[in-house]
């Protein structure tokens, strides 16, 4: 068949069937000249299959190190807190909470797991949805096998006369009820009020 014909044939067909018939559907490959179809459907005969050596010998070693849990659930810890503080508060206060704040939430964490054996060590959580509004949960760590909370970390907006907003970081631990603050650091926001969290 002509090759002018065949292009208008090819384009009428996928403009009346809006598409439907494909230009490499197998229709058009039998309106081809069947030395030409024999052509397409055969690989080239002059093709190298090679295997070096070196291939069959070397070991990739993955490009990710292996992470352990407490750096797991510090890396969660550090994407959720930036979770709640959203993008009107985490981009001014970031680098007073990378300096100050999340070392010593790092720290509580590590203590929690010091203190809970090797076989809890696997068996510790985070919990995946920061408050709100102005409520103070960043997270909470748990044990996965009863779900109680062990630790739970807060931030707090305070209003101190004279002085403006900040921001009050503190966690509480399952030994004592969760009735004890203790106290991670503050960070200044302004004399304005500041956005709800996750905002």
């Amino acid at each position: 068949m002509k090759k002018w014909l065949q292009k208008t044939l090819i384009v009428a067909v996928a403009f009346l069937t809006l598409g439907a018939i494909s230009p490499n559907h197998q229709f058009w490959t039998s309106l081809q000249d069947k030395d030409q179809a024999k052509q397409a459907e055969q690989p080239p005969k002059n093709t190298d299959y090679s295997i070096g050596l070196a291939d069959a010998f070397v070991y990739e070693r993955s490009a990710e190190p292996v992470v352990s849990a407490e750096e797991s659930l510090i890396a969660t810890a550090k994407e959720l807190s930036y979770v709640k503080f959203g993008s009107k508060i985490g981009p001014v206060i970031a680098d007073e909470f990378d300096e100050i704040i999340f070392p010593k939430i790092e720290e509580a964490i590590n203590m929690t797991f010091e203190s809970s054996g090797d076989l809890h060590k696997r068996r510790l959580a985070i919990t995946e949805k920061p408050a709100g509004d102005y409520a103070e949960k960043i997270f909470n760590v748990y044990n996965l096998e009863n779900g109680q909370d062990v630790i739970r970390f807060h931030v707090r907006t305070e209003k101190r006369p004279q002085d403006g907003y900040f921001y009050n970081f503190h966690y509480h631990i399952a030994d004592d009820g969760f009735v004890a603050h203790h106290s991670i650091g503050d960070i200044y926001w302004s004399k304005n009020t500041p956005p709800k969290w996750l905002s």
